[in-house]
């Protein structure tokens, strides 16, 4: 009974031979999602694919390693999400942008602490660093394309980026904190990212 248990929690997360970590990190993922990155531990990530307790450690040197490959599949996942967003999106693009991040950190409020502690810390681990580049890249071409286009205004495109991520950061972090009411959270943050968009229009001041 023990080992049909096994496979059929290895068959949910999609374990076969030569996948394990693919496999830890799903159910790792799946942990995070559910209790939040401190819950998160070697242990039952095991239980749950059906090793030995000492399995992920030929993977992962330790939790810290686990949760570092966890969220470069958290960061995979953002941008096919991102992706999808500037898609459907009714412009301008920047603001689309924005609000895509936004929406994410309301939709999974644990990947977004899990990002925050990895990422925006103080040390990001050099696993993720091209990862991060990539989606700093993106934001760096619509604002390039919009100045381009004659819709944005003049300036460092490096600097106006990191004021859109202040901009988001904050507006992500006021929601997932509680300050922010989550039914209203998505409406404000469009308005906030209107009204900083107003900042970075091609307009003469008055």
């Amino acid at each position: 009974m023990k080992d049909q248990a096994a496979a059929e929690r290895a068959q949910r997360t999609g374990y076969h031979h030569g996948s394990l970590p693919s496999a830890l990190v799903s159910a790792a993922l799946d942990m995070l999602d559910e209790r939040g990155p401190g819950q998160v531990s070697m242990r039952e990530v095991a239980r749950r694919v059906g090793v030995s307790p000492g399995a992920p450690f030929r993977h992962f040197t330790d939790r810290q390693a686990l949760l570092t490959a966890v969220t470069g599949r958290v960061l995979a996942d953002f941008e096919e999400w991102q992706a999808a967003q500037m898609t459907q999106g009714e412009g301008p693009a920047l603001r689309d942008f924005g609000l895509g991040f936004v929406r994410y950190a309301i939709r999974h409020p644990h990947r977004f602490e899990l990002v925050k502690s990895r990422v925006f810390g103080a040390e990001q681990p050099a696993e993720l660093s091209e990862q991060m580049s990539g989606i700093e890249q993106a934001l760096t071409g619509l604002i390039v394309e919009g100045q381009r286009a004659g819709v944005l205004r003049g300036g460092d495109p490096a600097v106006m980026g990191l004021a859109s991520q202040v901009v988001v950061y904050g507006l992500a972090q006021m929601i997932t904190d509680g300050y922010l009411p989550t039914e209203q959270a998505e409406h404000l943050a469009a308005q906030v990212l209107e009204i900083f968009a107003l900042g970075l229009v091609n307009a003469p001041y008055e």
